[in-house]
């Protein structure tokens, strides 16, 4: 058997799931499910038990999981080991991150990461917040970023971006002629709103304590849909200012902030407390951290 094997066993393990291990591995179900046929035919043993339309671990499962696991980080932990006796980052690193802060945060840490470790590999898994956090906590990336707060007491919260939400509207709005707008003026017009996640819920959450009744004209899963649907005219809505920055300055949207509440939209990179972190992950971690104080610099310069 193989790492590649080994790793497919621990997907189906975590997830009692031969469907979710193959969307997780990026591959077919009838290719996870051959692969653990070849483990068990190896080990001699039945590693699943599958009856009842579920999936479950045996006691011989249980017993490989375990071992499993141990190889899999011993074989980390030597790679990890020995690229820190080359005291240069190099190999691989993974994050997960959400569209908007893929498109509008990340391009240029990226490219300052690349441009100083250029043998360093960098890969992007795009999710939305649950999936961020569950692909973090099962080591399926290195780091997550999220917006705050997280509560998780087994992740390490490292803030890397200083953000708040403002109202956005196409040019030719009402709105247009303010420099900023009470929550309650709102209401008036239809919203278009992210269909879930931290933003809805702040939103939702000011509504409630203003006892507002919005009018919710679209529900997206998608922040550049949003802004493309309020710039058609179809409704005001809410969205991070550095999301918007080159709207704005194109003239296909404006941005007004709320002039009597403020929410944030601080953006963490999140890591599992007991990862061994290698130089390349740490050479990271800098990197975004000299962002995040740029950004803050700029903005006080605005």
């Amino acid at each position: 058997m193989d790492f590649d094997q080994l790793q497919t066993f621990l997907e189906v393990a975590r997830h009692a799931s031969f469907s979710r291990a193959a969307e997780k591995r990026f591959r077919t179900q009838p290719a996870i499910s051959s692969q653990i046929r070849a483990v068990e035919d190896e080990v001699g043993a039945k590693l699943f038990d599958r009856s009842g339309g579920k999936v479950s671990l045996t006691a011989a499962g249980k017993a490989f999981q375990k071992y499993v696991q141990d190889t899999l980080d011993a074989r980390q932990a030597m790679l990890t080991s020995l690229a820190e006796m080359e005291h240069v980052p190099r190999g691989a690193i993974t994050v997960g991150a959400n569209e908007g802060t893929c498109l509008h945060i990340l391009p240029e840490v990226f490219a300052d990461f690349k441009k100083r470790y250029p043998g360093v590999s960098v890969n992007i898994k795009r999710a939305d917040y649950a999936r961020i956090l569950e692909s973090v906590t099962d080591n399926s990336v290195d780091f997550g970023v999220v917006s705050l707060p997280v509560k998780d007491n087994r992740l390490t919260v490292v803030l890397i971006h200083q953000d708040e939400l403002v109202i956005i509207a196409p040019p030719h709005h009402p709105l247009g002629k303010m420099k900023s707008a009470p929550v309650g003026d709102l209401a008036k017009y239809p919203l278009v709103l992210p269909k879930a996640g931290h933003t809805r819920d702040a939103l939702d959450e000011l509504f409630r304590e203003r006892r507002l009744k919005p009018n919710y004209s679209m529900e997206l899963d998608s922040s550049e849909l949003l802004k493309r649907f309020v710039a058609a005219g179809v409704g005001v809505g809410f969205i991070a200012r550095s999301n918007v920055q080159e709207d704005v300055r194109a003239g296909v949207l404006i941005a007004i902030p709320m002039a009597d509440a403020q929410l944030r939209r601080d953006l963490a990179l999140v890591f599992r407390k007991d990862k061994a972190l290698s130089r390349a992950a740490l050479a990271f971690i800098d990197i975004a951290k000299k962002h995040k104080s740029a950004d803050v610099r700029t903005s006080r310069a605005k």
